[in-house]
């Protein structure tokens, strides 16, 4: 059985996702962040409505799970502070990839796609192909351990 380490180098994915994409070691929060901010700035409701990504306002935010979300509008702020787990992205924002494989990884906010109504982000548009090449079955694996990637 080959290991995810030697597979990673095999890829050569260990080199250029090393800094970003080490098991946990730690609990990591809920929500994906950087410096609280989640999902970069970017708003989650943009990608339902407008079908791409769109960056957020600080003018228009909303905390939840211990993150402040931003969004493009007032509208989008209150169709998130109204159902937040319609819009918020599986997995905490965590690359839907890398929990399927069992650790977790930032993400890009260009590299997602809306799987059965329900945002799915990943480490990058190259992690992202490897993801959609199964994913049914990337989606079972993330289901089952998620939470538990957290720590």
């Amino acid at each position: 059985m080959i290991s995810r380490r030697t597979f990673l180098i095999g890829t050569g994915a260990l080199t250029a996702a090393a800094p970003f994409a080490a098991p946990a070691l730690a609990a990591e929060p809920a929500i994906y962040s950087k410096r609280g901010l989640a999902i970069r700035g970017y708003d989650p409701v943009a990608y339902f409505n407008d079908g791409k990504p769109v960056s957020g306002d600080a003018a228009f935010t909303h905390t939840w799970n211990g993150a402040e979300w931003r969004f493009a509008s007032d509208a989008h702020r209150a169709a998130f502070a109204a159902t937040p787990d319609a819009y918020a992205p599986q997995y905490g924002g965590y690359c839907a990839w890398a929990v399927a494989e069992g650790y977790t990884a930032s993400t890009d906010p260009d590299a997602w796609k809306i799987v059965d109504g329900k945002l799915y982000m990943n480490f990058s548009r190259r992690v992202q192909r490897r993801w959609e090449k199964d994913i049914p079955g990337n989606i079972t694996r993330a289901n089952g351990n998620w939470p538990k990637v957290l720590g």
